[in-house]
């Protein structure tokens, strides 16, 4: 794949069978955070808010689509039921098998929507 400058241009470098779950991921993740901006960061779509924070960003990989990052207020508010996706300190993933389960993505990024606006607030 070449490196995307752009989201879209990362969208056409994937696979058919990934770009409709990257792309539904990408609507998701507009709708719970409509102010973040949108940006390319590490090769992949990435989000930043309050004042240019990060937010989250996700991959589309060939058996799993990742999201980052799982943070501690990600994994207290979200505790069991996160627990089948966490794979290391920071990533969440979702098998490529599955469908992504919309509702906890939207709950994640408003998780760590509400923790930068905290840190903002500092």
């Amino acid at each position: 794949m070449v490196t995307p400058t752009s989201v879209e241009d990362y969208l056409a470098g994937l696979p058919e069978e990934r770009r409709a779950t990257a792309e539904q991921l990408r609507r998701t993740i507009q709708a719970a955070a409509p102010d973040a901006i949108e940006t390319i960061a590490y090769q992949m779509p990435a989000y930043r808010s309050h004042g240019g924070r990060f937010l989250v960003s996700y991959a589309a990989f060939k058996n799993h689509y990742s999201l980052y990052p799982a943070s501690e207020a990600v994994i207290e508010s979200l505790g069991d039921e996160l627990k089948p996706f966490l794979r290391g300190k920071g990533t969440i993933s979702f098998p490529a098998a599955d469908a992504v389960p919309v509702d906890l993505v939207t709950r994640i990024v408003t998780v760590r929507v509400a923790e930068n606006a905290a840190r903002e607030g500092r």
